[in-house]
């Protein structure tokens, strides 16, 4: 049998159960995540550990980023006796909300050791560009100056 210590965990674990657990009320639970920028795409991890590929969905309406995930809980059974169950279970959902100059028609998901990772372009038209600067020498004849 496995022992804790700390009283608190209890208490959490107690919390997860009643706004989280298998009652007929829950809510979906939000996933840890890290997102930054690398060249000319955002990427975005998300920590689903435990969760298999086929129970994650990815919809994406207007410039909303839905993500959603199901850990199934540990079987159980006859035979079978829960010592410590810490782990969540359930629905876990997260929201992105994409700026207009992110392409969500090619957003690339991908799924390993636990992490899904997307990979969101950034639009050609927000990418920096440089800009070619006109001048006006005193004949007023225009050209253009490299930048």
């Amino acid at each position: 049998m496995l022992m804790r210590t700390d009283p608190f965990r209890e208490l959490d674990r107690v919390a997860q159960q009643v706004f989280n657990g298998s009652g007929t009320w829950s809510r979906p639970t939000a996933m840890p995540m890290d997102a930054y920028r690398a060249g000319d795409e955002y990427v975005v991890a998300f920590d689903l550990p435990g969760v298999s590929p086929d129970a994650i969905e990815l919809d994406v309406e207007r410039n909303v980023l839905t993500v959603k995930a199901e850990r199934r809980p540990t079987p159980t059974g006859d035979g079978v006796e829960m010592q410590v169950a810490e782990r969540p279970s359930g629905v876990f959902s997260r929201q992105l909300f994409l700026g207009d100059t992110l392409d969500s028609e090619r957003i690339e998901a991908g799924y390993d050791a636990g992490v899904l990772t997307l990979r969101i372009p950034v639009l050609e038209k927000a990418k920096p560009r440089r800009i070619a600067i006109t001048a006006t020498d005193e004949k007023h004849e225009v050209r253009q100056i490299d930048a």
